[in-house]
């Protein structure tokens, strides 16, 4: 479970944006599993990908648990926090810059549909291949490459009404 928990966390925390709400998440993911894992086939797949669909599964009961409280969320209060990672390779302006675009494409992702979100995240973020997507969405895999296509036109088109771009 230790390799799993910051992939799991990364996984709620895009899903989310919220760094506390994440922990959450990904603690009540770590239950489910221990709950369920009598329910695990290495047949249908591997380990990692089957938690990847309880996590899946878990965020999508939040979600629809959560809507109508976001309904009147500003999307200003709930901003997420971007944690900067220090690098010895990096200057301090870089990090800047980097920490500004994160909290810019985090703030993108919210506003992308869940499905087109979830497959963003788990191709381009998780690096998951469509196989796996595939699994954990439980879709065909047409459907897996067009969400993430989808997915990534609209990411697009919403940072670039935000100024986000190639300079």
């Amino acid at each position: 479970m230790r390799r799993h928990t910051r992939r799991i966390y990364n996984i709620c925390y895009r899903f989310t944006g919220n760094g506390a709400e994440a922990e959450d998440l990904s603690q009540d993911v770590f239950l489910r599993v221990y709950k369920t894992l009598g329910s695990y086939r290495s047949a249908y797949g591997g380990f990692a990908t089957w938690m990847t669909s309880v996590t899946r599964n878990l965020l999508i009961d939040h979600y629809r648990r959560t809507k109508r409280d976001r309904v009147t969320d500003s999307l200003d209060d709930a901003m997420p926090v971007v944690e900067n990672k220090a690098s010895s390779a990096r200057r301090p302006d870089e990090l800047a810059l980097l920490g500004e675009l994160s909290s810019q494409i985090q703030v993108a992702l919210t506003k992308l549909s869940p499905e087109l979100r979830e497959a963003v995240i788990l191709r381009d973020l998780q690096q998951l291949e469509y196989g796996e997507i595939q699994r954990t969405l439980a879709v065909p895999e047409g459907t897996v490459k067009s969400r993430i296509n989808r997915g990534r036109i609209e990411l697009a088109r919403i940072l670039q009404q935000m100024g986000v771009g190639p300079s």
